[in-house]
């Protein structure tokens, strides 16, 4: 498979997806810039975490309206893969392309920690690779990472199937411990824990891996290779 990782101005977080794909899957994968209009030849985008624009006006809210967005849009209306990290999934929800919104923390300042998680959903091409029930380990590195939804929202993610990952504890306020939902095409994750950080013993835990494993799988599944 060959991955697009967008690069917007303010994204910390592109090299480090760079890496997961290329060195540790061993996958083919190219930067795409935030100008760019096409994402042709690709099969699946990565939308890596950090700080677009500064987070300035709204996290994620000035990135929904660089160029690349619109092949985005079409990228996942299209039924590809897509996966937002952090900023990654601000963008997503503010592309309107996952529900709800991230709000500032609850308790209103940055949080940067390693956190335990429990895999919600492991029947997702971003999950399959998990065991429903488990709990893994992932740091969380946000201000604004309390997911919000109104309640008829929360009903349908319940009932979708949408939610993939929950926080085992209140980590800072998010509706029903929610850290990672995808849409209702389940072709779309935004998750707001890091994966990329966690693919090797060398950085503490592997604990990240399976959602770049399970999206190759998905992929495999898909194109038959």
């Amino acid at each position: 498979m060959k991955f697009a990782v967008l690069v917007f101005p303010g994204s910390n977080c592109d090299a480090d997806l760079y890496h997961a794909i290329v060195d540790v899957c061993h996958e083919e994968a190219a930067y795409v810039s935030y100008t760019a209009t096409s994402l042709a030849g690709f099969d699946a985008v990565l939308i890596p975490g950090g700080f677009s624009y500064g987070d300035y006006l709204r996290s994620g809210a000035i990135a929904k309206l660089a160029p690349i967005m619109t092949a985005v849009v079409a990228f996942a209306k299209a039924g590809k893969p897509v996966l937002g990290i952090c900023n990654g999934f601000q963008i997503l929800t503010e592309a309107g392309l996952l529900p709800g919104a991230l709000l500032p923390n609850r308790q209103t300042h940055f949080i940067c920690e390693t956190v335990a998680l429990q895999v919600e959903n492991s029947d997702t091409r971003f999950t399959n690779q998990y065991v429903k029930g488990a709990t893994i380990a992932l740091p969380i590195a946000h201000g604004e990472g309390n997911y919000y939804c109104d309640p008829e929202t929360l009903a349908q993610l319940h009932a979708n199937h949408q939610i993939a990952f929950t926080y085992a504890t209140d980590v800072n306020g998010s509706l029903d411990n929610i850290a990672g939902i995808t849409n209702e095409a389940g072709n779309v994750l935004g998750m707001m824990p890091h994966p990329e950080r966690a693919v090797e013993a060398l950085l503490g835990s592997a604990d990240g891996l399976g959602v770049f494993q399970s999206i190759l799988k998905s992929g495999v599944a898909t194109h038959g290779e």
